[in-house]
């Protein structure tokens, strides 16, 4: 798939060597095609670490991606350049009227205060109403997950023991749905947070289905609304050295923090980090693209009611 984005875009020099096709706008817009329209509303520290995780998990159809970064107002990043955000990013507020194929919202590392607590809640609250009226569907990452959750059916998140810390076991639960079609039987997936949205609560919302789930990590992926709304748990996009980042970061600082499991071979973090999450990522934003956002929306996406 090309991903379309801005032709100064940080990352693309790194997509492009990793042999990723992405289009700039002059050539995009000498295609006889409608794109896709997917907004991006990032709320992780790191934005360009982000944009770069996700990017690479679209690039894997052939269909054309017009991306759309989005921010928040309401908060002020502090590891993100102001030019960055300036050049690159649209507020909610630029963007609301407008009507996409699809929607990303990420996580946050916030996941240990209550929501009504962060500092962008209202501002979030709105933007997961406005994707039910302007958006085909829209995935749900991690906190945000937690969040979308919270907010449209009421289900809290719960403290873990401990940090649920690396990349775990995860069985498919129903093999007819799309969205996990070409899955294996069990897949590995990272995780990294403090909290939980306990599966029994899932479970008892008729309204939502689990689509795979972990002995180790719970819920792993949902899906409602016949695939309008999409929580994944974790973070299928996550690069190699994520996680290993995320640890040495950690014990740098003196922080308490294990080693990430199933990560490291025989848990030496001075080893390579095995990618063995990859391919079944890769398939689930390729079948979220295809089935539930480019099968269901018609060529004319402006003015057309949800």
């Amino acid at each position: 798939m090309p991903i379309r984005v801005q032709n100064d875009l940080p990352v693309k020099e790194i997509l492009e060597r990793e042999n990723i096709f992405v289009m700039d706008e002059h050539r995009a817009t000498h295609q006889d095609i409608r794109p896709i329209k997917i907004g991006l509303l990032n709320l992780m520290p790191l934005k360009e670490d982000t944009e770069l995780q996700l990017l690479r998990s679209l690039s894997n159809t052939p269909l054309q991606v017009d991306m759309t970064f989005v921010t928040v107002k309401s908060h002020e990043s502090k590891n993100t350049s102001l030019s960055h955000l300036n050049r690159f990013y649209e507020t909610f507020d630029e963007i609301k009227e407008r009507r996409f194929d699809g929607f990303i919202i990420t996580g946050a590392p916030v996941e240990q205060m209550p929501f009504e607590e962060v500092d962008y809640w209202d501002e979030l609250k709105d933007i997961m109403d406005w994707t039910k009226t302007h958006v085909t569907s829209t995935i749900h990452l991690c906190w945000g997950a937690q969040a979308a959750l919270y907010h449209h059916y009421g289900i809290d998140k719960a403290p873990l023991d401990s940090k649920l810390f690396g990349v775990f076991w995860h069985r498919v639960m129903n093999r007819k749905i799309p969205l996990v079609r070409g899955f294996d039987d069990v897949f590995m997936a990272p995780h990294s947070r403090h909290t939980d949205i306990p599966i029994e609560r899932i479970r008892a919302d008729k309204r939502l289905m689990i689509l795979a789930e972990s002995e180790k990590a719970g819920a792993f992926l949902v899906m409602a609304e016949n695939g309008r709304q999409i929580f994944v748990m974790g973070h299928p996009e996550y690069d190699r050295i994520t996680l290993d980042q995320e640890y040495k970061r950690d014990k740098s600082k003196g922080l308490p923090i294990e080693l990430p499991e199933n990560y490291y071979p025989e848990d030496d973090s001075e080893q390579r980090p095995l990618l063995t999450w990859r391919a079944h990522g890769n398939n689930l934003y390729s079948n979220w693209l295809n089935y539930y956002v480019y099968q269901v929306t018609p060529y004319d996406l402006e003015g057309t009611p949800f």
